[in-house]
């Protein structure tokens, strides 16, 4: 039974004892109608719990066995009243009580406790961020897990809801998926909300329906837990500039908001404490001490795990993995960030097209793994729709010439575990990379090498 249901149930069968002292005084006073209607609504309450533990238990319960027994006695102290038996309010209040312990403790002891935990992602190429912790629960008995992928809007340039998206169906085969229109987080109220989004209404090229805000989420669970998408550059908590750069990383709703917080490291937990104290106020570190955990991120735990024998690496890439001779290509994984187009525009994109046409020029011993984040249509859309034209076309040039691999899935752990090396932007895979100790360089869009010699 869930621990919530039960401990509702238990809630409803203790109001019985202040029942019990109703009878007991009306009895004393002569009011002998109302005690009898009591002793009814009695009887009723206890059916009603015990096919609610039925319902959840099956039948046979010894819990439900002490209700039937809590029945008989209520059904013969009525009966006795009603025919004026001499019986003492005393001695029926003794009776009831008797048997209501009986009751509360077959259903505290007897009744098993089942937490139920709820994964509301929204980006399946994200899912690696919850992953092993719902593998971990979803192994556990005494656990039932539902993993419930949310819908998510692009936001228009002025800010408004533009189309609505839903990743249920790109989720692995092996994670079994619940519809969020079936499921009733109201009614169900699970016992732990995880959530790897933190912003809220504050994303200027997303967003996910209002209703999974973290402010109205904390309403229906009694924990809620924030896991970070993404994973940053480790930062020593007692250097200020350094805080100071990962700041509007912290400063989210879903930080706040939240009951605990699991960041990738001890180090990056105790940055989080400081810029929350600053924010905050030095009054709740104890309490931002006790929030915040650094026991690691389950995206650099995955990705730590896996072996090339994890992967399947689909039939329309190996054309460009493989030469002629059968031998293996080096791969390189090209990450094009949000970031940087956004600080660069049109000379990020000119930096593009230079890295595709160095690469084709070597792709008889090169392959490129362009892989580039899944914001990127949507982030130009809302923040550059001046670049929208001009960025499709090079996506298509690049398909249509077989310059490489164009890797917009969801699997992003399967390109790191393929790839040879990481050329691109700073972003959450050069962690990921380090963390499987890959050769890195990060590229300079201003740095473009056609032409360098006549410029």
């Amino acid at each position: 039974m869930k621990k919530r249901l039960k401990k509702q149930l238990l809630e409803i069968v203790e109001l019985l004892y202040e029942a019990h002292d109703s009878i007991e005084k009306n009895l004393e006073n002569g009011n002998t109608d109302s005690a009898l209607n009591s002793l009814l609504e009695c009887q009723n309450t206890a059916i009603t719990v015990g096919e609610k533990i039925e319902a959840a238990e099956g039948e046979g319960t010894t819990s439900v066995k002490a209700l039937e027994d809590y029945c008989e006695t209520v059904f013969l102290i009525f009966d006795k009243i009603q025919n004026g038996d001499g019986i003492a309010p005393s001695k029926i209040y003794k009776q009831l009580k008797k048997s209501v312990i009986a009751v509360i403790n077959n259903m505290r002891n007897d009744i098993p406790e089942t937490r139920e935990i709820v994964f509301l992602p929204y980006k399946a190429s994200m899912w690696d961020s919850l992953e092993s912790v719902w593998k971990k629960y979803s192994q556990d008995p005494t656990v039932e897990t539902k993993v419930i992928p949310i819908p998510y809007y692009d936001r228009n340039s002025d800010g408004s809801f533009g189309d609505k998206h839903y990743e249920g169906d790109q989720f692995p085969d092996y994670v079994p998926v619940t519809s969020y229109e079936k499921y009733n987080l109201e009614v169900n109220h699970p016992d732990e909300i995880y959530i790897h989004n933190p912003y809220d209404d504050r994303n200027f090229v997303t967003s996910v329906h209002p209703f999974f805000y973290t402010m109205n989420l904390r309403k229906y669970t009694d924990k809620l837990v924030y896991i970070p998408y993404f994973v940053l550059g480790e930062v020593d908590p007692y250097n200020k500039g350094a805080i100071e750069g990962i700041r509007h990383f912290i400063l989210t709703p879903g930080v706040l908001n939240s009951d605990e917080v699991i960041v990738q490291s001890e180090n990056m937990r105790k940055a989080y404490i400081e810029c929350l104290v600053d924010y905050t106020g030095e009054e709740n570190r104890q309490f931002l001490e006790n929030k915040i955990k650094g026991t690691g991120s389950p995206k650099i735990e995955k990705i730590k795990s896996m072996t090339i024998d994890d992967v399947c690496i689909p039939e329309e890439w190996k054309k460009y993995i493989y030469k002629a001779d059968g031998s293996r290509k080096k791969i390189i994984i090209y990450n094009t960030s949000v970031t940087a187009l956004l600080q660069y525009s049109e000379d990020m994109l000119k930096k593009i097209e230079d890295v595709f046409r160095v690469f084709q020029e070597h792709k008889e011993d090169v392959v490129l793994l362009w892989r580039p984040h899944p914001l990127i249509k949507a982030t130009i859309q809302s923040m550059r729709p001046e670049l929208w034209k001009a960025y499709e076309k090079i996506v298509e040039t690049y398909k249509q010439k077989e310059i490489g691999i164009y890797d917009d899935t969801a699997d992003m752990d399967r390109a790191l575990i393929i790839a040879d090396a990481y050329y691109g932007d700073h972003s959450s895979l050069v962690t990921l990379c380090q963390a499987i100790n890959m050769p890195i360089m990060i590229q300079n869009p201003l740095v473009i090498e056609e032409g360098k010699d006549e410029n």
